[in-house]
C-alpha cells in the first residue's frame, strides 16, 4: 500500500468504521446511563439561594477559590489545553468543511496562524500537565493506564495535524493519512474510556447540582 493508497482508506473506509463504532458506542453508553432510573425524592424541596443544577454547571466549571494557586499546571493547563482543542476541532477552516460535507452546518473559521499558535500553545500545555503528573508522586500513583492512553489518543491527533499543515518529518500526504488514522483512533476509543466525559460533564454535575439543590445543599 502506497501513500495515497493509504491516505484513501483512511479517508474512506476507515473513516466510515470509525465515524460509525463512535456513534453507535455513544448512543450505547448514553442510553446505558440515562436508562438506570433514580428514586424518587419524597422530601419537600428546600429553595436555596445558589443550589440548584444550573448553579452546579456554572460553579464547576470555574476553579475553585485557592485551587489556582495550590494546583497552577493542573487548573491553567488544564483550561489552556480544553479551551485550545475546542478552538483547533471547530474554528480550523479545513474542519468546518469536513463538518459542512457531512452535515451540512458551516461557520466562519479563524486565520490560519491563529490556528497554528492556539495548536502550539495547547501541545505545550498537555506536555506540561504530563510532565507534571508524572513528576508528582501522588498524581503518577493514582494515574492508571487509560490516564496514559487517552493522553496520547488526545495528543496525536493535534501534533500530526500540526505536523501535516506545517509540511514536517514525513511526505504531507503520509502525515495528514496519520493524522486522519488518529483522529479515528480516538473516534473508536471515546465512548469507551475516560474521554466519554465529553458528552455527560455537564449533564453530570447539573444532575448532581439539582439532586443537592432538592435538599437545599449547594455543590
Amino acid at each position: 500500500m502506497n501513500e495515497m493508497q493509504f491516505l484513501t482508506w483512511v479517508r474512506g473506509p476507515g473513516l466510515d468504521l470509525a465515524v460509525s463504532i463512535f456513534l453507535l458506542g455513544v448512543v450505547w453508553r448514553l442510553v446505558e446511563i440515562y436508562s438506570l432510573g433514580r428514586k424518587k425524592d419524597l422530601a419537600a424541596p428546600r429553595n436555596v439561594p445558589g443550589a440548584s443544577g444550573w448553579h452546579t454547571v456554572f460553579r464547576r466549571s470555574i476553579p475553585p477559590e485557592g485551587m489556582v494557586k495550590r494546583s497552577p499546571v493542573s487548573y491553567i493547563g488544564g483550561y489552556v489545553f480544553h479551551i485550545g482543542l475546542a478552538i483547533i476541532v471547530f474554528l480550523f477552516v479545513p474542519h468546518i468543511l469536513f463538518i459542512q460535507s457531512v452535515t451540512g452546518l458551516s461557520w466562519p473559521g479563524l486565520p490560519s496562524q491563529f490556528i497554528d499558535l492556539v495548536t502550539v500553545v495547547t501541545l505545550a500545555a498537555m506536555v506540561v500537565v504530563l510532565v507534571d503528573r508524572i513528576n508528582k508522586p501522588v498524581k503518577r500513583y493514582l494515574s492508571t493506564f487509560q490516564d496514559w492512553f487517552t493522553w496520547a489518543l488526545t495528543f496525536l491527533p493535534i501534533l500530526t495535524g500540526w505536523m501535516a499543515v506545517q509540511h514536517l518529518l514525513l511526505p504531507y500526504t503520509t502525515m495528514l493519512a496519520l493524522h486522519i488514522l488518529s483522529v479515528e483512533l480516538l473516534l473508536v476509543f471515546l465512548p469507551f474510556t475516560k474521554l466519554f466525559h465529553a458528552f455527560t460533564v455537564f449533564g453530570s454535575r447539573w444532575y448532581n447540582g439539582k439532586v443537592n439543590g432538592h435538599k437545599g445543599v449547594p455543590v
